[in-house]
């Protein structure tokens, strides 16, 4: 399917439209399983290489059909979202996904406490296990942000599994809020490896979530280890599943857990840094940044990939409207990654590859003005003087 194909009209009257990705929003939950059906067919015919199948899947197969099948930016009309919105189809399909994290987590466990692999299964099935658990946290992000109990509880529960559990706390009242500003952890500043910004956005990230659930105990009059802290909450029940695991299989499991756990937040980083590299809320005269605008935001609306992630690459207007459900989420002018995420996360984990493409499109989102862009300030005075600024612009304008 060609490109041109896919965009050809961005909408279609509202009674005539038909989600033509409907019957294909069942992928992530094959993804959701992909480590056992690996764990499966190595156990079945004794050969440890397909213990990788989510890896390979992930970090393989989908940059290649990305590729193939290309974009789509075609949107549903705006008089046609409340109805598909209001669909519980795809609710649903969200909902099954999280005993599905649960089911792989524990087989997982199981297979490297037990299947005697070599370092090779051992690692491929951690590795497995922590892209799924990156795709618990893309759950988590779509039911956390929903305004009802119920999904905000489910966003507790399947956050549980990869051991992060203020990220809820902190996505939606933190990095909503100073997004693609220097003061956000989770945005990452132009000339800022992946690497550094990991250092920076993951400790950030857990040291604002805190602050935030504190400040919102003092308003209740509750103490910060109140039984009533989301954040304990759902780290509770991670500790009982660590910890009834350990305490099952033994030692043998503890590489697992931090390969699944680490690599894992990786997957939540490494987006996180893809989604807002190098873009800036300009500063107003009154001192307080402009209003988040698409072009605050990367999008890729590479067809197979965003299906994987619940359309999470259509970022941009997830920002303009946070509780917007994935599945009419639009296209945008915001500016493009040069490829779906799993794409943008090999080259991200090359810095001079990625700021090879990379830079050239922060700088033509500026009009090649740097001192536009969020600039990384150790890095500040070298980049100014690469692109022909003497003087020394404060961040922000």
């Amino acid at each position: 399917m060609s490109e041109d194909k896919l965009t050809v009209g961005t909408e279609s009257p509202a009674d005539d439209y038909k989600d033509e990705k409907r019957h294909w929003w069942w992928l992530p939950l094959f993804v959701a399983v992909s480590p056992v059906i690996g764990i499966y067919v190595a156990h079945v015919t004794g050969h440890e290489a397909y213990a990788w199948f989510t890896p390979f899947l992930w970090y393989v197969f989908l940059p290649i059909a990305d590729f193939l099948v290309g974009r789509d930016t075609r949107n549903p009309p705006e008089d046609a979202i409340a109805k598909i919105e209001s669909d519980p189809y795809y609710r649903y399909l969200v909902y099954a996904s999280i005993p599905l994290f649960y089911v792989t987590w524990i087989v997982g466990a199981w297979a490297v406490a037990t299947l005697e692999y070599s370092w090779v299964g051992y690692l491929g099935v951690s590795l497995g296990v922590a892209l799924t658990n990156g795709l618990a946290l893309v759950v988590g992000h779509e039911v956390g942000h929903k305004t009802n109990p119920f999904e905000k509880r489910l966003a507790q529960i399947v956050l549980a599994v990869p051991a992060y559990g203020h990220f809820s706390a902190e996505h939606n009242r933190g990095h909503h809020k100073d997004v693609a500003t220097p003061s956000d952890p989770a945005s990452s500043r132009f000339g800022e490896s992946l690497y550094r910004f990991v250092l920076r956005e993951i400790p950030g990230a857990l040291g604002r979530a805190w602050h935030d659930e504190k400040v919102r105990l003092e308003r209740k009059g509750k103490g910060a280890w109140s039984i009533e802290n989301e954040l304990l909450q759902s780290f509770a029940v991670t500790v009982v599943l660590y910890g009834t695991a350990l305490a099952y299989f033994g030692a043998v499991l503890i590489p697992f857990l931090l390969i699944s756990t680490f690599w894992g937040w990786q997957f939540l980083s490494t987006s996180n840094y893809i989604e807002h590299y190098g873009l800036l809320r300009q500063k107003m005269p009154d001192g307080r940044y402009e209003r988040c605008r698409p072009e605050h935001s990367w999008n890729a609306d590479h067809v197979i990939s965003n299906l994987m992630v619940y359309h999470l690459q259509r970022h941009s207007d997830h920002h303009a409207r946070p509780t917007r459900r994935y599945q009419v989420l639009r296209s945008d002018k915001a500016p493009e990654l040069p490829g779906g995420y799993p794409t943008c996360f090999i080259l991200s984990y090359f810095p001079p590859l990625w700021r090879t493409v990379m830079d050239p499109r922060v700088l033509e989102v500026y009009g090649g003005d740097i001192t536009k862009a969020n600039i990384e300030p150790s890095k500040r005075a070298k980049i100014l003087a690469r692109y022909g600024v003497r003087e020394n612009v404060p961040p922000g304008g």
